[in-house]
């Protein structure tokens, strides 16, 4: 049975858990072989816990296990070096590339005046110049082999409208879609499309942390996943509090494959209706 993406090789950031374990799950459910990077370890602003090398490993044998071939690395998407040194390696393994997938991330809260340059810095390096660094350092191979090619960068609900105590975020989320909608337009006429995703609340440690629970409900003394579903609720349109990472996955998956040949330049938010309010 044919997947929809046989012979061809994404590259995926941040994929050691959450949205990017995801993805690189669900495009080798598909058929694609895999590059995996990580940065594996702490980003201090970030109010996610850190994944670690386990994590990475943990992804690299979901994927085996579907039939696919991975080349994993731990790299930092604020260190162009790292990333080329990752992809380098994963090309030659594997072969070619097709997909790159640009969703390393970071998050915390504070108001946009109260935030520290540390903060700042280590978001809009990670979320923004981050994006830059891994197409950068895909786009080249993506020329040279003639074939075209489908970038998709994670942006967020925050990158389509304001939200509170993530100026920040919202800062770099916003950025991305500029820089995906420009480089759409540089990269059209070789046939590589580029595309965002943009989500809303979405079920991984990146919203189940307990610097994230504190915001959203401060005048808890302990805040359980329960209570945090009855805050985050009220911002969806749908009678959800947040979707699942393969229901973001699905949505890469669509701008990936062949079956969105025609689509670039776009921002899709796989969101629950969250930017409606």
């Amino acid at each position: 049975m044919m997947g929809r993406l046989d012979n061809k090789v994404a590259f995926v950031t941040g994929a050691a858990r959450g949205q990017g374990r995801s993805h690189a799950v669900r495009l080798a459910e598909e058929g694609a072989d895999i590059i995996a990077v990580d940065i594996c370890g702490a980003v201090s602003s970030n109010f996610a816990p850190p994944a670690t090398g386990e994590d990475l490993e943990e992804t690299a044998e979901l994927v085996k296990k579907l039939g696919r071939r991975i080349s994993s690395a731990v790299a930092d998407v604020r260190d162009y070096g790292q990333l080329v040194d990752a992809l380098e390696r994963g090309v030659a393994e594997l072969g070619r590339l097709d997909i790159v997938c640009a969703n390393a991330g970071v998050v915390s809260y504070a108001r946009s005046h109260e935030l520290s340059a540390v903060e700042w810095q280590q978001t809009i390096d990670v979320n923004l110049t981050g994006v830059w660094n891994t197409c950068r350092a895909a786009v080249p191979t993506l020329l040279e082999q003639g074939e075209g090619g489908s970038i998709v960068i994670t942006s967020s609900s925050a990158g389509l409208k304001p939200a509170e105590n993530m100026g920040h975020y919202a800062a770099s989320k916003h950025g991305v879609l500029g820089l995906m909608k420009t480089m759409a337009l540089e990269l059209g006429p070789s046939s590589i499309r580029v595309n965002a995703v943009n989500p809303g609340a979405v079920d991984t440690p990146l919203i189940h942390n307990a610097g994230t629970y504190e915001v959203f409900a401060s005048d808890l003394e302990r805040v359980s996943r329960d209570d945090f579903e009855e805050r985050v609720a009220p911002l969806m349109v749908l009678p959800i509090p947040w979707v699942d990472p393969v229901d973001v996955s699905n949505a890469v998956l669509f701008l990936a494959s062949d079956e969105s040949r025609y689509v670039t330049g776009v921002a899709l938010p796989v969101d629950g209706g969250q930017v409606l309010r």
